[in-house]
């Protein structure tokens, strides 16, 4: 019963909502949110957390492509806040993270967010202050476009994913700094061991296992963090969130990411979905029966269910630790089976990097992210030298990815039903279902109409995505936040950014306030995105117009990667003149923080 209330009374706030802030065309757009405590409430545990307008998610806020908005924030906590509107291309000031766009909103202070809506698609917002997010503060924003939509529907729901934990984000993150294996609930045994040798032999077993051992990481290293509970729509896979259908109906699914740390890997068995939009840009219809989704991405899909049932929709992360199951039925209270969880994937050598049987290259070793940027690559041996006695920290060894025959660009070339150039060839990550069905990749993706002119880049910018496992610190080209130099863009040029990610953990990264245009093969199609998902031993390129003066973040959206340093500053300058805050700080979320926290 205490549960029913809950979520009446999260209806009845929602729907004080919608009446309090719609209002006639003749009007402008105005929208009221709190940011409050709320109790979060799943069929494992209950916690207290952050939301929006006493609820978390918050309420999904629907603009019109076109109209001017102005959303006024209320703080009730008793700490500082923020609302970063991802995704959303608007003005410098409005972006919503502290130190870089503005200065926060301190408790018991109203901020009023305005901007012009200049684009259409499924978005959400969150908090961008210290783990608010990852402790309840997100939302989903969907905007309707000023012309009709390319392809027709019946019914539009929502499924916003997230990975809720019982423990706080404070205690998270401290726990991992800790001991960096700290939730991981999957290492591998002795009996392992002797299934690894039925398999491969013992000599290779032997020498896979010493590799692991050297670089003190682990194949079952694939989501930092574990013992969370899925959640659509805020409700656990017993809650069994529903939207209805009529046999026949076309139905249109907004599927968000907004979890702190989980990917998931989702389907529905017994329909095929055509996937029609991608960050908020409406692509090419592609036909799948799965598809991943990172960390703060976003996909609309298009079901046609045709039979009087049933259908689960199931989230796996891509872990097999958790998942999150809702379903579309006919009628409200039926359900249909859920299906087993697969078998847990491992990360193999080809996701550290170190498939030496394909790759025909040097390696690199750098100190981690203790080493100076590098500018110059600088070949070595075979040999790896896994440790340094000047820094006297554990590395990872590197290999020059820029140089490998089979590296993004091959690929491209080279692809055929086998292979996925955004995976390293034999990676353990990469998505497998049963044989003749069809999982998205991100070389599917081709935009419906092109965005920008396809136009040579000015430049070309190198990240490497670096880290220390063991010190559970994350970096960009081997410096943490607080140490780096912005990046500086100039208004107007076309930038081209080098993803190269030596590390073992999938990294989404996020560029604020500008598009980033994924290359993936298909030239004036490839596909416009607003976070890029960068899987181990991977390069992949992107390519950004600079057209949006100020600063803005770009980071990596796993909370715990970005907290620790996998953050930059980007400056553009010189373009139009634009109000915005010049306060220089260090890390949004620094280590000294997280001490104070803890």
């Amino acid at each position: 019963m205490k549960r029913e209330i809950r979520y009446l009374a999260s209806v009845l706030g929602v729907i004080s909502f919608m009446a309090a802030t719609y209002m006639t065309e003749a009007e402008a757009a105005s929208y009221d949110l709190t940011v409050d405590k709320v109790e979060i409430e799943t069929a494992e545990f209950t916690k207290t957390g952050i939301g929006y307008n006493g609820s978390s998610p918050g309420p999904i806020l629907r603009f019109t492509e076109g109209e001017d908005v102005t959303i006024n924030v209320t703080n009730n906590l008793d700490e500082p806040t923020s609302i970063h509107w991802h995704g959303l291309i608007l003005p410098a000031n409005m972006d919503g993270v502290p130190g870089i766009s503005f200065d926060g909103i301190a408790p018991g202070e109203t901020f009023s967010y305005q901007f012009p809506v200049v684009q259409s698609g499924t978005y959400w917002y969150h908090s961008h202050s210290g783990f608010q997010e990852p402790d309840g503060a997100y939302g989903t924003i969907v905007i309707e476009p000023k012309k009709r939509e390319p392809y027709r529907y019946d019914h539009d729901y929502v499924v916003q994913f997230t990975d809720k934990h019982p423990q706080s984000g404070s205690t998270i993150m401290r726990n991992l700094k800790l001991m960096d294996d700290y939730y991981n609930r999957s290492q591998r045994t002795l009996a392992d061991f002797f299934s690894d040798v039925s398999r491969k032999g013992f000599s290779e077993t032997v020498s896979e296992r010493m590799s692991w051992g050297q670089m003190r990481m682990t194949p079952t290293d694939i989501e930092d963090v574990q013992g969370f509970t899925t959640l659509i729509n805020g409700q656990d896979p017993e809650a069994n969130w529903t939207g209805l259908f009529k046999p026949g109906e076309r139905i249109r699914l907004r599927f968000i990411n907004s979890s702190a740390m989980a990917y998931f890997d989702v389907r529905i068995p017994g329909l095929k979905m055509t996937v029609v939009s991608a960050d908020g840009n409406n692509v090419q219809p592609v036909k799948v029966d799965e598809f991943r989704i990172s960390v703060a991405e976003t996909y609309d899909v298009i079901v046609q269910p045709k039979e009087n049932k049933a259908y689960s929709i199931f989230a796996e992360s891509m872990g097999r630790s958790s998942y999150g199951l809702g379903t579309l039925a006919p009628r409200k209270g039926m359900k249909a089976a859920a299906p087993e969880m697969r078998e847990k994937p491992l990360l193999t050598m080809a996701d550290m990097g170190m498939d030496h049987r394909s790759m025909g290259h040097d390696n690199m070793m750098s100190s981690g992210e203790d080493s100076a940027e590098k500018t110059d690559d600088t070949n070595i041996d075979h040999a790896p030298t896994l440790s340094s006695a000047e820094s006297g920290i554990s590395t990872m060894m590197r290999m020059d990815h820029s140089k490998m025959p089979d590296s993004h660009a091959a690929s491209m070339k080279n692809m055929s039903n086998k292979t996925d150039p955004f995976y390293a060839n034999g990676s353990g990550l990469k998505p497998e279902i049963s044989e003749g069905a069809k999982v998205l990749s991100y070389a599917d993706l081709k935009a419906q109409k092109p965005l920008y002119e396809d136009r040579e880049a000015t430049r070309e910018i190198e990240l490497r995505l670096t880290g220390n496992m063991n010190r559970y610190s994350w970096s960009i080209n081997g410096v943490k936040y607080e140490d780096a130099d912005p990046i500086r863009l100039k208004y107007g040029e076309r930038v081209r950014f080098k993803f190269v990610n030596e590390t073992m953990m999938t990294h989404p990264m996020h560029l604020h306030g500008m598009w980033s245009i994924l290359d993936n093969g298909n030239g004036k199609w490839n596909p416009v995105k607003h976070t890029i998902s960068i899987a181990p031993g991977t390069t992949v390129y992107s390519e950004t117009e600079v057209d949006a003066t100020g600063q803005w973040a770009f980071h990596c959206h796993l909370s715990y990667h970005a907290a620790t340093g996998m953050f930059r500053k980007v400056i553009v300058e010189g373009g139009p003149d634009v109000a915005q805050s010049t306060t220089d700080v260090e890390n949004p979320v620094s280590e000294t923080d997280l001490e104070q926290k803890g």
